[in-house]
């Protein structure tokens, strides 16, 4: 398989091959250019990435691929948690049920049905930077789904009668996630990390503030964060280019949705790196178990030591075959599930361990953490964790991107969030070339500083 650059519509060198900001391309209104393209031993096309921005500044991009019958459309709204005032704590996450709710064309019933008579997948989630309406479809029913979306996304009522209905659904929600004892460490955890503002709190909001917000509240949220110039339309599968910008220019026409001439937004500016304030906190919940995480400052998501940090913390937590799992679980049986991992924002990042074990092996299992990250800090990892942890990661890049829905997931938030599209050939070459110097040194910078620990558990 091999990976080319290619020349857009107009003639013009492309950004294949080579990682270049695609904020950066001079691409106005209606262009169209070809980003990469992979072709297989017999110089058969298998992969052809291209992008259009269409006016008031909608970005599509698609990738073809041969072999599939699906197709995956995600339509990034580059708005999230972190973007809201302590008044509207958890409007980007109402917002998002509010728009299954109906449009002046369909009802609620109607949207459900459109897809559910096709055999498709829908669904939408919030996170703290980015809110995401997906589906996944046969090829043929692709043009339903971009309309549907499209009606959804432009020309949503917002009904005062819709958002009391929603709002007991979210409250029911949030009840559900106090439930849950790893939802309410990683809140805990995070709010120990960042305190009061956006991103230490919960994404769904509390029932204080989702109580109190109401419909106009929730209609101006809408009108100020969901515009063209603020969005992405990933496409991935058995597709046309051209025919999918034709049939997103008339589903997102609607209201004049598309009638302002805008450049397209840009990623997150990060010119200040926000740090985490150290310290315990505690919560008692009536659960069997107590649930733990412990954690440093960590790093952002554009960080080149990002590589470095994946193969580290593969190595750490990241599978059966980890320190932490064979130390924790399997050498002494402190404790059923121990992973690590690494959280990545556009200014902050975390890193850390997350661990279930019974209230009387608490101590045992922060200890047993805790030297397990005294050691890697001080002598990085082995060159058998190295190639393992290398093989591991590219495994599951490679597997991961077996379907459309992956495929689609990896093109919207190249596009919305990292501002670059990087081939798979060149993020296994940055996997590969990640070496032991490198792990140990971010190794020893993140886990000798100051740590966070949450504990959620029976008094």
């Amino acid at each position: 398989m091999t990976t080319r650059p290619t020349r857009g519509a107009t003639g013009r060198q492309s950004a294949a091959g080579r990682s270049s900001r695609l904020s950066d391309l001079s691409q106005g209104p209606g262009r169209t250019l070809t980003l990469h393209e992979v072709e297989d031993a017999d110089g058969q096309v298998t992969s052809r990435v291209r992008r259009t921005v269409l006016p008031g500044g909608l970005r599509v991009i698609t990738e073809q691929m041969a072999g599939v019958r699906s197709a995956s459309i995600g339509v990034w709204v580059d708005v999230g948690s972190r973007d809201e005032t302590p008044a509207l704590h958890g409007c980007s996450h109402f917002l998002e049920h509010l728009l299954f709710k109906g449009t002046r064309e369909r009802s609620a019933l109607d949207i459900s049905v459109a897809l559910d008579a096709v055999g498709g997948e829908f669904n939408a989630f919030t996170a703290k930077e980015y809110t995401c309406f997906h589906a996944r479809v046969l090829d043929a029913d692709l043009p339903m789904a971009i309309d549907v979306l499209g009606d959804m996304i432009t020309s949503s009522t917002i009904s005062r009668p819709d958002v009391d209905a929603e709002r007991d659904v979210i409250l029911d929600e949030i009840a559900m996630h106090d439930d849950d004892p790893d939802d309410v460490v990683h809140n805990l955890f995070a709010h120990q990390a960042w305190g009061d503002g956006p991103l230490g709190r919960p994404i769904a909001g509390t029932v204080d503030s989702i109580t109190a917000m109401t419909r106009d509240q929730v209609a101006r949220f809408y009108r100020r964060h969901y515009r063209a110039d603020n969005m992405v339309v990933a496409v991935a599968g058995n597709l046309d280019h051209a025919t999918v910008v034709r049939q997103v220019r008339t589903a997102f026409s609607r209201n004049g949705f598309l009638a302002a001439d805008s450049l397209p937004g840009r990623p997150r500016a990060t010119t200040r790196v926000r740090r985490v304030t150290p310290g315990q906190s505690r919560t008692s919940r009536p659960f069997e178990q107590v649930n733990v995480v412990l954690g440093m400052n960590g790093i952002t998501r554009t960080d080149e030591r990002r590589w470095a940090l994946g193969v580290l913390n593969t190595a750490l937590g990241g599978g059966t075959s980890s320190r932490l799992f064979q130390e924790v679980r399997e050498h002494r049986g402190l404790a059923y599930s121990v992973y690590s991992f690494a959280s990545h924002h556009a200014d902050a990042g975390l890193v850390g361990v997350s661990v279930g074990c019974l209230p009387n092996k608490l101590d045992d299992v922060l200890s047993t953490v805790r030297a397990e990250l005294a050691k890697v800090a001080a002598d990085g990892i082995t060159e058998e964790e190295l190639v393992r942890g290398k093989g591991q990661l590219r495994g599951g890049l490679v597997l991961g991107l077996e379907d459309s829905g992956s495929r689609m997931s990896r093109l919207g938030k190249a596009e919305l969030v990292y501002d670059e599209l990087l081939t798979i050939d060149e993020v296994l070459a940055k996997i590969e070339g990640v070496t032991l110097d490198e792990v140990r040194a971010v190794a020893c910078e993140l886990f000798s500083q100051p740590e966070l620990l949450a504990i959620v558990g029976p008094a």
